[in-house]
C-alpha cells in the first residue's frame, strides 16, 4: 500500500489532453510557432544536409570511415543547428514587430530575416557558404521574375533560360579552367572529378571500375 506522502500519477492521455488544450489557445500562438519553427528548422536541416553530406564525402573525402562519420554527423548537426536558429530568430522578431505596431507589414519580413541572418549566418564557413550560395541562385531568379512581373523589365518574346544555361555553364567552366580558387572547394571537388579525372586511367581497373587506381588501395 503506497504512502500518504506518494503524489498522485497523472494519466498519460489526461497529459495528453491538456497539452492539446494548450495548443488549440489563440493566445498562445505566436510563441508556439517560434517553438515549431525551431523543430521544423531542425529537422529541415538534417533532411537536406545529411544525406548531402553522405554522398560528398564518401565519393570526394579520403580518411578512415570514422573520420568521414564524423564529417557528415558534424556537417549534418550545423547545418540543422543554423536553420532551427535562423527559423527561431525570424518568428520571434516577426511577432515582436507585429505585437508591437499591431500588423503585419512587407518591411518586418526584411527586417528579422536580415537580423536572423547577420546572427546565424555571418561565419563564412563550408556549411554557412554553400546555404548562401543555393539562396542566392534562387533570390536572382526570382528578383529577375518580379521585375518582369511588375512591368520593371519587358516580358521576353522567348524563354531565356536557353540562354542563361549556356553562359552559366561557359562561365563556370571558364572559372574552373584559369581561376579555380574562386569556386566553393565542393564545386572544385566536383568538377575536378568531372572533367579532369576522366583524363587519366591506366588499365580497365581505373577506367570503368575506380575513379583513380589510388582509389582502391
Amino acid at each position: 500500500m503506497a504512502g500518504g506522502g506518494d503524489a498522485p500519477r497523472v494519466p498519460l492521455h489526461a497529459l495528453l489532453r491538456a497539452v492539446n488544450a494548450l495548443l488549440q489557445q489563440r493566445r498562445y500562438h505566436a510563441a508556439l510557432a517560434v517553438l515549431k519553427g525551431f523543430r521544423n528548422g531542425a529537422v529541415y536541416g538534417a533532411k537536406i544536409r545529411g544525406p548531402h553530406a553522405l554522398v560528398m564525402t564518401f565519393l570526394f573525402k579520403s580518411g578512415s570511415l570514422r573520420e568521414k562519420l564524423k564529417s557528415i554527423a558534424q556537417a549534418t548537426y550545423t547545418h540543422s543547428r543554423n536553420l532551427a536558429y535562423f527559423v527561431f530568430t525570424y518568428k520571434g522578431l516577426m511577432a515582436l514587430q507585429s505585437q508591437l505596431q499591431g500588423k503585419k507589414i512587407p518591411f518586418h519580413t526584411f527586417f528579422a530575416a536580415c537580423i536572423g541572418g547577420w546572427l546565424v549566418f555571418r561565419e563564412n564557413n563550408p556549411i554557412n557558404n554553400q546555404i548562401i550560395m543555393y539562396l542566392l541562385s534562387r533570390v536572382l531568379f526570382g528578383l529577375s521574375r518580379l521585375a518582369v512581373e511588375k512591368g520593371y523589365v519587358p516580358q521576353p518574346k522567348r524563354d531565356p533560360f536557353p540562354l542563361i544555361a549556356a553562359l552559366l555553364w561557359g562561365t563556370v567552366l571558364w572559372l574552373f579552367e584559369y581561376h579555380r580558387q574562386t569556386l566553393q572547394p565542393s564545386l572544385q571537388s566536383s568538377m575536378t572529378y568531372l572533367y579532369e579525372d576522366s583524363d587519366v586511367w591506366h588499365d580497365i581497373s581505373d577506367f570503368l571500375i575506380y575513379n583513380r587506381t589510388t582509389d582502391s588501395k
